[in-house]
């Protein structure tokens, strides 16, 4: 049975506490733990269907994860559940998606966001996995599942206060044709996903760029790159707004990554989370400094998010009854089985 979390999602409480969110995708599982790494625990159990993506609905007290599925084929799926794991629903069906990847919630219009690299497009629904638009298509006219690397969307941020969403296409492994591009928010009058006359390439000749975040305060836009050093195996930043022809070169802030895949930013308090495919989580300040491995050995990791919640005192007490209840001594008459 999966460890459930007596926390409820009430944001704002005076006993709110901060946890971290992760995929492993060679186990299938979504995992928790405390922000230094603490208090792990196995939420879900699906076997092999490849999570790569997650995302938190704290207002909502709802976790979404992505499932690539077989690449080759068309049964990529978008899940939910509830923080401790629970009510498990499929939003997005097999069939609807390829190969979703990073997923992000816009807060302020409800939406969520997420890349499809074998089905090459950036897609966006409602948070109830109704309404799905494609809002960028880099096929080109290729068929789906796409055999070009150079066109595979996989990571995702959206940015509600400069109006763009921003994505990377990785390119082959290592070959140095890693792109981060970024579109308006709507679909301009009279385009398509695949002509709209937008999109901006940040930067390209990159590694291989994955996962994306941005912190608003300081409007900077962070990613992993798994690919090799010195460049790869890294968390970049680099400013959001920079004058045309004179964007800066993006900043190592981490090095050393053994495939550097999820990331989570956690601006209030300073500091990033990041999962390599290596199996290590860590933690540092925004800029890098206070490196701290949190677990290790753990699979193959990937989808990592953070999320401030509130310890509900009516549930703490719910919780204290049942451990209570579980330790209460056998009858004398019931069997004594031994722990396997």
């Amino acid at each position: 049975m999966n460890a459930r979390l007596a926390i409820s999602a009430n944001a704002g409480d005076k006993g709110a506490t901060g946890r971290i969110f992760f995929l492993d995708l060679a186990g299938g599982r979504l995992l928790s733990a405390n922000p230094d790494g603490s208090d792990l625990r196995t939420l879900v159990e699906e076997g092999r269907k490849l999570p790569d993506g997650l995302a938190i609905d704290v207002a909502a007290g709802h976790l979404y994860w992505t499932n690539m599925g077989n690449p080759k084929a068309n049964d990529g799926s978008i899940m939910r559940s509830d923080l401790d794991g629970g009510n498990m629903t499929t939003l997005v069906p097999p069939g609807a998606t390829f190969t979703p990847k990073q997923i992000q919630i816009e807060a302020t219009t409800r939406k969520l966001y997420w890349s499809d690299r074998e089905g090459m497009r950036v897609l966006r629904a409602n948070l109830d996995g109704s309404s799905i638009e494609t809002l960028v298509d880099t096929s080109r006219g290729d068929p789906r599942p796409g055999p070009d690397a150079t066109k595979w969307c996989v990571g995702i941020a959206v940015d509600i206060e400069g109006g763009k969403f921003y994505w990377t296409q990785k390119g082959g492994d290592n070959a140095g044709q890693g792109r981060i591009l970024r579109a308006g928010i709507d679909l301009p009058r009279g385009q398509t996903p695949a002509n709209r006359e937008d999109i901006e390439s940040i930067y390209e000749e990159l590694p291989e760029p994955i996962d994306l975040d941005i912190d608003q305060g300081s409007r900077m836009l962070y990613w992993t790159d798994r690919g090799d050093p010195p460049r790869g195996n890294t968390v970049n930043r680099a400013p959001l707004e920079a004058s045309e022809g004179k964007r800066p070169t993006p900043e190592i802030v981490f090095d050393h990554l053994m495939e550097g895949i999820g990331l989570a930013l956690d601006p209030k308090g300073g500091r990033m989370f990041i999962t390599d495919f290596g199996g290590t989580i860590y933690s540092a300040n925004l800029d890098g400094s206070q490196r701290k491995t949190l677990q290790f050995a753990l699979g193959n990791l990937t989808g990592i998010a953070y999320a401030e919640l509130s310890a509900d005192p009516v549930v703490k007490k719910k919780r204290r009854v049942l451990l209570k209840r579980s330790v209460q001594p056998r009858n004398s008459d019931q069997p004594n089985h031994k722990r396997g």
